[in-house]
């Protein structure tokens, strides 16, 4: 009987790829419903059995040139994208845009390029010692511990053995290193892993008791159920004066659903006073805004257009000058909601019972969620950072110390406790946290309620996130200069002093940043090039990687993202860095203040209900149709020209460390050293994507 051939038929049997046997050119039969695997091309009379395994050369072959397909495909796909990169690298040079193209006029450009200029230098240092070590490595200094570099240094300059200038200038090299260099960086890195495992234990313990008040299902109760509150006016319902304020600047992409949602919150029209507080300096974004107030009071609202001539302080000053007016004193609360929040219809029915009985409570804190989540990279790392703040940072605060941060939007505030602290005060960018502080110091306590959930907008662009974060992290410098010396002299007890000092301040504002940035952006690579100065492992990875995890565990669908995470955490140090240098030594920079990118953005449900309850017009004339369709072409010109001015930038800082880690990385793999040189390709390749602005909203 002629031998069975097998072969890989084409075609395939419902679906499936399938291997033939051939007895003879007449008669195919399936003997298998299954994959064919390389050993089938390899040894083609093992497809049913596994004996004499007598190689076929043209089947070879074949597995040979398929592979080799393969590979060039896989060449072929990597070239394609490098000559993407390069074509967007190039299209970024061209655009001659750069971080520091626009200084503010506050800001002094030699102030603001010291930062920049230090991190060069160790860039073109690094560069330097990278070619002075792989010559010394192609003569045969392959170093693995300091132990043999010492060895061999004591060799060259006690044994004589030193043959010509570049092994002397080497040899002084590594002695300069030994004697000079490595002492010092070694205790920078030993304080900055130490700071590093106190800010990783207070993590931890934060973790442990949000996980405490999740297993004994331990929230704040308030004394008013929502029962009672549906009694209306005329019941025994809990239903105080509030004032709600929208505080807004320029904000016409979120405006109309900002005002629609504060106008539809369930509470007694009587009982409710909602100020619209425009500090725009658009002419056609005023027109809008008031015309869009002046349509919800012909529905009804108890709703009032603000504008302050005098603009100073910023968001802090609109408030203060909101507070000044005459009615205010018939309010007992006040509730604010930035120009993005969306909050539900029931949220003062949540939030204003926990006052009732309770003289002592000052604020009530709801928690964030966000439309845009998912819409990129950028808001899901976003996300995993503010879902930690929330469940965990603040309602562990709220439970154990009754003392949290005021997140300046989506919280009702007691009046009384606002004046008695001093009201809002222009005297830095995070006014939120300011009277915060002040309102502690004073005795007030703070609730969180992380089940009630107010919407709102995550930066989508990498360029607003950045300044966000610029005035998150500047802002609590400038306030603890200003109010060490008034909690020093508070009455509060010894152990909140020590929390508000410690942890509040120095510990997660200026220990985080500057560790995080020194540690893995500064000494890693500088050990590198003076190895007789190390960092362990599970500093580089392991820790990290805990902590990494730790922060996660809120936002349990991000998990996939846990090493961009990571990566990205540590590529934002360079911004909180600098942020946090200019707010503690009040340069210019400290004093800037940006309104953040908005999109407009709603959820699906909320569109829904705006719709079905958005006020009928009210026909005021036979220009009424021509004025719609002038709010409609003032809407689409002003988009237009948004888009022409958008553009993506060059981030200097961000790019010069790129390349200070890939530099780093490259002297890693000449002396073998695998998590470190991992860490310092990832961070790298990291760095290199955010200073080319590769992520986040992609503009044209």
């Amino acid at each position: 009987m002629a031998p069975s051939l097998y072969w890989w038929a084409k075609e395939t049997h419902r679906g499936t790829p399938v291997v033939v046997k051939m007895d003879n050119p007449n008669n195919w039969s399936m003997v298998e419903l299954e994959s064919p695997t390389e050993e089938d091309f390899m040894y083609p009379n093992d497809a049913v059995q596994k004996g004499g395994r007598n190689k076929n050369a043209k089947q070879l072959t074949w597995v040979l040139l398929l592979k080799a397909h393969k590979a060039a495909g896989c060449l072929t796909s990597i070239a394609a994208a490098f000559f993407s990169l390069a074509a967007i690298v190039r299209r970024r040079v061209s655009s001659g845009r750069t971080d520091s193209t626009d200084i503010s006029a506050a800001e002094n450009p030699a102030v603001k390029s010291r930062f920049y200029t230090c991190i060069k230098i160790f860039l073109w240092l690094s560069l330097l010692l990278l070619g002075f070590e792989i010559a010394a490595y192609y003569k045969g200094w392959h170093f693995r511990t300091p132990d043999l570099q010492l060895k061999y240094l004591y060799t060259l300059t006690n044994g004589f053995t030193v043959r010509d200038l570049f092994d002397s200038v080497y040899s002084r090299w590594v002695l300069i290193r030994v004697e000079y260099l490595a002492p010092p960086l070694q205790f920078l890195a030993n304080v900055c892993i130490l700071l590093f495992l106190v800010q990783s234990l207070d993590r931890l313990v934060l973790c442990l008791g949000c996980f405490w008040i999740k297993f004994k299902n331990v929230k704040p109760v308030a004394k008013q159920g929502l029962l009672d509150l549906e009694s209306g006016d005329g019941g025994d319902g809990y239903f105080p004066m509030v004032l709600v304020q929208i505080p807004m600047c320029n904000e016409k992409e979120v405006y109309q659903q900002s005002i629609a949602t504060v106008c539809n919150l369930e509470w007694p029209k009587g009982k409710m006073l909602i100020q619209v507080l425009d500090d725009s300096d658009d002419p056609t974004t005023q027109y809008l805004i008031k015309e869009e107030v002046l349509k919800w009071q012909q529905n009804g609202a108890n709703i009032l257009y603000r504008h302050r001539v005098n603009r100073e302080g910023y968001k802090a000053g609109n408030l203060k000058s909101a507070m000044n007016c005459s009615y205010v004193k018939d309010y007992e609360f006040v509730v604010i909601f930035d120009a993005d929040f969306q909050p539900n219809p029931d949220f003062l029915q949540r939030t204003v019972p926990h006052f009732k009985d309770n003289e002592e409570l000052g604020l009530v804190q709801a928690r964030w969620s966000f439309v845009n989540k998912d819409e990129n990279l950028l808001t899901r790392l976003q996300l995993i950072n503010l879902a930690f703040h929330f469940e965990v940072e603040q309602q562990v605060n709220g439970i154990f110390l009754n003392f949290f941060g005021f997140n300046g939007t989506a919280g009702v505030w007691r009046i009384k406790a606002l004046e008695e602290s001093g009201g809002w005060l222009e005297r830095t960018t995070v006014e939120d946290m300011d009277i915060a502080v002040r309102a502690h110091l004073h005795g007030w306590k703070f609730i969180f309620l992380n089940d009630v959930e107010c919407q709102c907008e995550l930066p989508e662009s990498y360029e607003a996130y950045r300044k966000q974060q610029h005035r998150w992290h500047s802002g609590p410098m400038q306030l603890f200069r200003l109010c060490l010396p008034a909690i020093i002299q508070s009455k509060i007890s010894i152990w909140k002093k020590g929390n508000i000092i410690f942890l509040f301040f120095l510990l997660r504002k200026l220990i985080l940043p500057f560790y995080s940035f020194t540690l893995f952006c500064i000494i890693l690579p500088m050990t590198m090039f003076i190895p007789e100065a190390t960092l362990p492992s599970w500093v580089v990875c392991y820790v990290p990687a805990t902590m990494s995890f730790l922060s996660i565990l809120p936002a349990p669908k991000s998990f996939p993202f846990i090493v961009p995470y990571l990566l990205f955490e540590n590529t934002m140090s360079v911004t909180k860095f600098n942020a946090m240098i200019s707010g503690l030594f009040q340069l210019g920079s400290a004093y800037e203040w940006v309104v953040t990118k908005k999109s407009g953005r709603s959820s699906e449900g909320d569109l829904v209900s705006l719709v079905e309850k958005q006020p009928k017009q009210h026909q005021r004339g036979s220009s009424e149709p021509n004025l719609e369709e002038m709010r409609e072409e003032i809407m689409h010109k002003e988009k237009r020209e948004s888009k022409k001015k958008k553009h993506n930038r060059i981030y200097t800082k961000e790019l010069a460390l790129a390349f200070l880690l890939l530099t780093a990385a490259a002297r890693s793999l000449l002396s073998a050293q695998g998590i470190h040189f991992y860490f310092l390709l990832f961070q790298g390749v990291s760095f290199l994507l955010v200073g080319l602005d590769l992520i986040g909203e992609q503009v044209e």
